[in-house]
């Protein structure tokens, strides 16, 4: 299994076939904090995760759906947009809230990134709480191409993104102890984020919180809470996968 890093989806577009040296597999990461949500409504009965680029895609395919086994989560600027029924927290996605439900999620930077991937064959989400959940499915799968998609700031770097790479990455080389299943890195950025991980394995949520978004984060409230949830390592044994383009469930 080769991985690449690649720390926002601009970085990835546009995407080329498997037969032409595209990826066969893709895991998108939004640390803080949507690809952490998405675990978590997953983990506590959401029936999907569906995600749009942008609110007027969202509304249309959201009008369609029965009002009561639909919830809209909108986040732009680390904030909720006015309106929805969710933000952007793990914490909010609680069972009793979310529990046969299908989220409709636009965010700032993550649900650009899934956009971007969409067409490769296996598309994961990942986090620090299920990292390694998701290096079991890769190597499951058979993985051989692997891009890990950082969805960044505004198409700007992102500490803790790169980071949840180097995690993931880590555990897979970990997993793969076979000789023929062996894991190599494919970009410098997967090196950069490996290393970032050994820095900081021990003490994720320092690194979150001195990242630009979890600066960003602190000066708009109190989110001490999701900056324990979202750097909580192996906290999850779930893993969202695309079931139909656009469509995320539990696997």
């Amino acid at each position: 299994m080769q991985i690449s890093y690649f720390h926002t989806s601009e970085a990835v577009s546009p995407v080329l076939p498997v037969a032409e040296g595209g990826p066969d597999a893709a895991v998108v990461i939004d640390v803080l904090r949507a690809t952490t949500t998405i675990a978590w409504s997953l983990e506590n009965g959401a029936e999907a995760i569906q995600a749009f680029a942008d609110l007027d895609s969202l509304e249309a395919a959201a009008a369609a759906w029965p009002a009561e086994q639909r919830l809209r989560a909108g986040e732009r600027g680390g904030q909720r947009v006015e309106g929805y029924d969710l933000g952007n927290s793990p914490l909010a996605v609680t069972h009793e809230r979310v529990g046969g439900k299908r989220i409709f999620m636009s965010t700032t930077n993550g649900t650009r990134s899934l956009a971007a991937v969409r067409e490769v064959p296996l598309l994961l989400t990942a986090c620090l709480p299920n990292r390694t959940a998701v290096a079991r499915r890769l190597i499951e799968r058979d993985a051989r191409e692997v891009w890990i998609v950082g969805s960044g700031w505004e198409g700007d770097y992102s500490l803790e993104d790169s980071l949840a790479a180097g995690a993931v990455a880590s555990a897979a080389m970990e997993l793969a102890v076979a000789p023929h299943r062996g894991v190599s890195c494919g970009n410098d950025e997967m090196l950069a984020a490996l290393a970032l991980w050994q820095q900081w394995r021990h003490d994720t949520e320092t690194c979150l919180r001195a990242a630009s978004h979890g600066q960003r984060l602190i000066r708009l409230g109190d989110h001490d809470a999701d900056f324990a949830c979202c750097a909580a390592v192996d906290s999850l044994t779930i893993v969202p996968v695309q079931a139909e383009p656009g469509v995320l469930r539990a696997s």
